[in-house]
């Protein structure tokens, strides 16, 4: 990404929210169920601890965390019974069954008083099957930062349809992780371009920095 563009980056805690997208014991944990399919990107970008460290920032700052897991009853009878791609994956793994230890939220990120859950995603989109929009919108939210798995699935389908839905879309590219390093970098580098602001953790971090002492960007 261009330096000019994450030079100038600035964030008002009180119009942005952090979107965790996926931080489960089902991609984040040893024993998940799908965690040895992402784990290699998770490694090579220190994704857990950046985003602990980014969160914990931007609660101290005053923005809005925002957590979004994907649950489904077992048996999956809220989907297709005969599943394709990347959700017949879930459901061959045996991922994300509703109170189990894989759909728990990793501890490292576990939800704090005053954090949002947004509950309902069955799918790709967080913004599809859930009340994100309205929640982003009753609170006056205009940018969303977005983190989680999978960077060519679940955030790529997110950050589209916030980009549509006319968000100022910033996505984290050492906060995110797929099934492998190809699939993460091509995201990054053609597609989040396009719909977002593709910045690292610690440029985010900086950024809601400057907005303390600078007054923010509320344009």
């Amino acid at each position: 990404m261009p330096e000019a563009e994450t030079a100038t980056l600035n964030l008002d805690p009180a119009t942005t929210a952090i979107v965790l997208i996926e931080f489960q014991n089902d991609f984040t944990s040893e024993g998940g169920a799908l965690h040895s399919a992402v784990s290699e990107v998770m490694t090579s970008t220190d994704m857990l601890d950046k985003t602990k460290g980014l969160v914990a920032a931007a609660r101290q700052a005053g923005a809005t965390i925002m957590h979004a897991p994907i649950t489904f009853m077992a048996g999956y009878h809220e989907i297709s019974s005969h599943p394709y791609g990347i959700l017949k994956g879930v459901v061959d793994g045996n991922a994300f069954v509703k109170d189990s230890w894989g759909a728990a939220i990793v501890d490292d990120l576990a939800p704090h008083p005053g954090d949002i859950v947004v509950e309902g995603k069955r799918g790709l989109d967080t913004f599809a099957s859930t009340n994100l929009d309205f929640i982003l919108r009753s609170k006056g939210i205009t940018t969303i930062v977005l983190g989680g798995f999978l960077t060519n699935c679940c955030v790529e389908s997110t950050m589209r349809t916030g980009y549509e839905n006319g968000y100022r879309v910033i996505t984290l590219t050492d906060c995110t992780a797929a099934t492998s390093t190809a699939e993460h970098d091509n995201a990054i580098t053609f597609d989040y371009p396009m719909f977002s602001l593709p910045v690292r953790a610690d440029e985010v971090i900086k950024a809601f920095g400057a907005d303390r002492g600078s007054g923010g960007d509320r344009g």
